[in-house]
């Protein structure tokens, strides 16, 4: 099977091995150090940053925990997977934030036990 990074560019493929370096040290590392993953689920296409770290986090077994701002959709699998999924109104406002403050709160209490 023929590997898709074959086809990229000299400078396409330098871009591609940054993204690789810096996922593999930094968002490795501070991932390998947190107790859990909160994830903002992203509309639209998919996100490929991300995808990258819900695949690190499950690599890694980390409890995910999946923020959705009340409107957007959640893959049905991705809702599986998630330890914890927390809707919420408007981040963009300090009673989204408070309210996303106390789920975070709530979630991380079941996630401890």
């Amino acid at each position: 099977m023929r590997d898709w990074t074959e086809d990229l560019s000299p400078e396409e493929r330098k871009n591609w091995e940054k993204i690789v370096d810096y996922s593999r040290k930094e968002t490795f590392r501070n991932m390998d150090a947190s107790a859990f993953v909160l994830s903002l689920v992203p509309e639209g296409p998919p996100d490929i940053k991300f995808c990258v770290e819900l695949g690190m986090a499950i690599m890694l077994g980390k409890p995910v925990v999946a923020v959705v701002q009340r409107g957007v959709k959640i893959p049905g699998r991705l809702a599986e997977i998630a330890d914890a999924v927390i809707t919420v109104t408007d981040l963009d406002t300090g009673e989204g934030c408070e309210e996303l403050s106390a789920a975070i709160g709530r979630v991380l209490g079941k996630i401890k036990d």
